[in-house]
Formats: structure tokens, sequence, C-alpha cells
């Protein structure tokens, strides 16, 4: 190989060796970005999983009310079936008389 050979492969590969390099800070420089972007959502989802934690603790609550009033209807029901017994037995009464 001449020594202008030589020099030319030298040069071609210093070419390669700094376009190497400009690659290398560009994919640097995205992972940077990507890396901010996911920085923020996760203090996105961060700030979402706050908000679903006091929906989930207002549901629980509602749900607790929901229970209390099942309960109190329940016992409306019994006390609604007593009285329509009673009212039957006085109807039958008054019927037999």
């Amino acid at each position: 190989m001449t020594p202008a050979e030589l020099d030319r492969k030298v040069r071609r590969l210093d070419n390669d060796v700094q376009a190497i390099y400009e690659l290398l800070a560009a994919i640097s420089a995205t992972q940077t970005r990507h890396g901010n972007r996911f920085g923020e959502l996760d203090a996105r989802f961060d700030a979402m999983d706050v908000r679903f934690d006091t929906m989930d603790a207002r549901f629980d609550t509602m749900d607790a009310r929901f229970d209390t009033m099942d309960a109190r209807f329940d016992a409306m029901d019994k006390r609604f079936d007593s009285v329509t017994s009673s009212l039957d037995q006085v109807l039958t009464l008054l019927r037999e008389r």
C-alpha cells in the first residue's frame, strides 16, 4: 500500500469514526429526551394514582352507606310484612262478624 493510499484509508477511517461519534451523540440526546419524557409520564401517572386512591376511598364510603341503607330497607320490608299480616288479620276478623 502506498503512502497516499494509506493516508486516504486513515482519513476514511477517521471520517467513519467521527460519523459514529455523531450518531452516538444523536442517540444519547434521543435517550435523554426519552428519559425526560418518561419522567414526566411517571409524574402524571403518580398524580392519577393519587386521584384513583381518593376516588376509591369515596366509593368505599358510598358502598358503606348503601349497605346501611340496604339494611334499613330490609328492616322496613319486615315491618311492612308485619303490618300487612296484621291488616289481613283485622280484615279477617271484620269479615267474620
